[in-house]
């Protein structure tokens, strides 16, 4: 059967194309019914908000949001809101699909959704960033809510912007709703474990890539890029185990120190300075830098798009446990697969925190909350499992384990909508 292709839509972006391609080779490994590729290509739903807000300066400047939902065959949508100036239509519909995918790969029964704002947080103070989260939570309000679509953080956005966003639906229905939001404080219904999920989801999958290629990681070196709250939480708990992070970056720059860094300590001098190479720890490097220094384990924790055709023939590391969303594009996996270099993609490596949001959403519904031991140990049994399940499948079938990972999560949905059908 041929499906006609309709004009490129406003989300096909180079961001929105990279997660095409890998959606294209994962369907044709699975031979995948031309009928629900079609559907699965484009989101369900996508939403496009002005967000006025009067500045502290007494202004008015207004704002682009987006939410989009992908798939939500499974269960309800689930994604963060991103607040940074590159935010675009393309790269929410891209983040969303991948969320799909995430959540079907580790079992959850969630789809995939993502929302963001096209700011700069930085240069906002506390109220502006308070005024801008309440009015974007209500242009998109006819779109979330606990058993639609549950909002969470991603970069640029915090607990804080999670509590502002919980309230301000709350504010509408009349009720306290804690299941609209995850990613909250403790005290309003936010869950114990959320804010390390992430990075000890990565540290999760790191160790059994490690087991597999019989890497000790006691005294294994470490390079991340990416110093927020994945990228500091990988390495606190990787130096935690006997690992030397021996490199770390954020966006004006990195640190190297071939001895090791104090993770604590940087951290704490980074809350306050943003340019790390200013405490004298090690060495300046540069973002580009980093990625190709020698090491046992990479970690890119910041942005899409890092590794490309360009630069993957000078990544040296045996491990490369992607914390960020889409660091690396489909040119530079093949790359990395003649290189030997074993890759633990997104969809697994940074899936900690969906897993654990989707603890809290439960515990919010349930009005019951389990202890940060339990939330670990869940945590890491999915993890583990969908990892095993991930390398079953790539000896299978002979294919690289973003592949493997992409089938897995791709074939579940596809099962769904096909029990589920056509409406009408």
């Amino acid at each position: 059967m041929k499906i006609e292709r309709r004009e490129k839509p406003e989300f096909y972006t180079p961001t929105y194309e990279m997660a095409l391609k890998q959606f294209d080779i994962a369907a044709e490994k699975l031979n995948l019914d031309p009928n629900v590729t079609e559907r699965l290509r484009a989101p369900k739903r996508a939403l496009i908000v002005n967000v006025p807000i009067r500045m502290d300066n007494g202004t008015v400047k207004v704002f682009q949001g987006y939410r989009v939902q992908h798939s939500m065959v499974l269960g309800p949508a689930k994604g963060g809101t991103r607040y940074h100036q590159d935010v675009n239509l393309g790269e929410v519909t891209a983040l969303a699909m991948w969320m799909s995918w995430k959540s079907a790969l580790i079992g959850l029964p969630l789809g995939g959704a993502k929302g963001g704002i096209r700011c700069n947080p930085k240069e906002m103070s506390r109220a502006e960033l308070q005024r801008l989260t309440r009015r974007y939570a209500t242009e998109i309000f006819p779109l979330i809510g606990p058993e639609r679509d549950i909002p969470g953080p991603d970069v640029g956005t915090n607990e804080q912007i999670m509590a502002w966003l919980m309230d301000t639906y709350s504010m509408q229905v009349g009720y306290s709703v804690p299941g609209i939001a995850t990613g909250k404080p403790v005290s309003i219904g936010g869950s114990l474990g959320r804010f390390e999920a992430t990075g000890r989801g990565v540290v999760y999958a790191t160790e059994e890539a490690a087991k597999k290629l019989s890497i000790n990681l006691n005294g294994a070196s470490v390079v991340i890029q990416g110093f927020g709250n994945v990228g500091y939480v990988a390495a606190k708990i990787l130096s935690e185990i006997g690992c030397k992070v021996i490199a770390v970056s954020n966006s004006k720059g990195g640190i190297y120190n071939k001895n090791g860094l104090d993770i604590k300590r940087l951290y704490e001098f980074s809350k306050d300075n943003p340019v790390l190479s200013e405490g004298k720890y090690g060495d300046n490097i540069t973002n580009q830098e980093l990625l190709e220094l020698k090491c046992d384990i990479l970690i890119p924790a910041a942005l899409s798009a890092q590794i490309t055709g360009d630069n993957a023939k000078r990544i040296t590391c045996r491990i490369l446990a992607e914390g960020a969303n889409g660091p690396t594009t489909p040119e530079a996996d093949q790359i990395l697969i003649d290189k030997g270099i074993f890759l633990i993609p997104d969809i697994l490596a940074n899936s900690g925190g969906v897993t654990v949001s989707y603890f809290e959403w439960v515990q919010d519904l349930q009005n019951f909350f389990w202890k940060e031991k339990e939330i670990n140990e869940k945590l890491k049994d999915i993890i583990v499992g969908a990892f095993n399940n991930m390398m079953i499948l790539t000896e299978k079938e002979k294919v690289g384990s973003r592949t493997a990972a992409l089938m897995m999560g791709i074939k579940k949905i596809a099962e769904a909508m096909l029990i589920r059908g056509l409406y009408p």
